[in-house]
């Protein structure tokens, strides 16, 4: 069920499309737990900012094809299809046998084959760490999330990797790219091409290619674990890093806690043509669900990005800079960031300071 303020939203995006040709229509999926309070303060914010977004409420609820296989439903494709971008809340996937994620599904259906996650250290949150500025870039459709397993003799279960020359070369152009237009430095190929030889070393393989063809982007390659170890010593001597997606799952996150957690980190999936989901990437938190505690700032960081891809530079910019002054100031953020505002408040909050 959508909140009345969305609601509204969606029934007045069509007149405003008609205004003006060059406000976004964006798809958008509130999400479970907290994820209609979170969505509620981006539509809060961007209005207060003049964003020239306007939202496209849809329900997400899975549904089971004739061939048993769960989708979204169709007004969430045609919903898409026509806008080409989404935001999204948190999703729930229940936990135990034959449960299937949503968040993959969205990805598998709109071939969102990147995945996007700037991981940077918040002046005035603090953490170990104060110099963290990095991206990871992670292969979004195949890997050991193919969801290829079955079952070989009682007790005795078989899951199959899957890597692909297409899908590899086509992440590393994107991270190549990426780090080209963004004006960074270097990209770090994560794998495990000595164990995995033929998948990872598939993989590598295309990374390397690639990285010949932009001779301006410093290229080296490091197994998973050097990584980790070093990503948690020395954090601000990576810049983009690109891998598959089994292990761009586990590293994204332990970027996030470099900086404090998956509460400030944005991300986007990137797919071909423009189709693109920005999201929040933390869990639903039901144990606070409805209470007005939900901290928004990774759904509005997400809404940042989405912004930035969009090239509504000066929009993004305003509203990126007044999250962060909300952060730095310290007296209006939630409990998760050490103080004691409501989400209203803290909405409230970097609707004030914005510039």
């Amino acid at each position: 069920m959508f909140s009345p303020v969305l609601r509204r939203v969606c029934l007045s995006s069509r007149s405003s499309l008609a205004r003006a040709s060059s406000t976004q229509c964006v798809t958008l999926i509130e999400g479970d737990g907290i994820g209609p309070e979170i969505s509620r303060a981006v539509v809060k914010v961007f209005e207060a900012a003049d964003a020239p977004i306007t939202w496209e409420p849809v329900d997400v609820s899975p549904v089971k094809t004739p061939d048993g296989r769960v989708t979204v439903p169709e007004g969430v494709i045609q919903s898409m299809e026509r806008n080409k971008i989404g935001l999204k809340g948190p999703l729930e996937t229940q936990i135990g046998k034959g449960s299937v994620s949503l968040n993959l599904t969205l990805r598998r259906v709109f071939s969102l084959y990147a995945n996007v996650r700037p991981c940077r250290s918040v002046e005035g949150y603090k953490t170990g760490y104060d110099d963290v500025d990095l991206v990871t870039i992670r292969e979004n459709t195949e890997g050991e999330y193919s969801g290829i397993e079955h079952e070989v003799i009682d007790g005795v279960v078989q899951s199959i990797k899957l890597i692909t020359h297409k899908a590899s070369m086509r992440v590393a152009e994107f991270a190549f790219n990426y780090a080209r237009s963004a004006g960074r430095k270097s990209v770090t190929a994560v794998h495990k091409s000595n164990i995995m030889r033929r998948a990872d070393g598939l993989f590598l393989a295309c990374c390397a290619e690639v990285a010949s063809q932009y001779p301006d982007i410093e290229y080296r390659d490091m197994y998973l674990d050097t990584a980790c170890l070093h990503l948690v010593k020395r954090p601000h001597v990576f810049d983009v890093l690109v891998m598959p997606n089994l292990y761009g799952d586990i590293l994204s996150d332990l970027c996030a806690g470099l900086v404090g957690g998956l509460g400030l980190t944005p991300s986007g999936n990137i797919g071909a043509d423009g189709v693109a989901i920005f999201e929040a990437v933390h869990g639903t938190a039901p144990d606070i669900a409805g209470q007005d505690k939900a901290n928004p700032t990774a759904l509005l960081l997400s809404a940042v990005m989405m912004l930035h891809h969009l090239s509504f530079t000066q929009h993004a910019d305003r509203i990126q800079a007044a999250i962060l002054e909300t952060i730095r100031e310290g007296k209006f953020v939630t409990r998760d960031l050490g103080g004691g505002a409501s989400c209203t408040e803290y909405t409230n909050r970097i609707i004030a300071s914005l510039k």
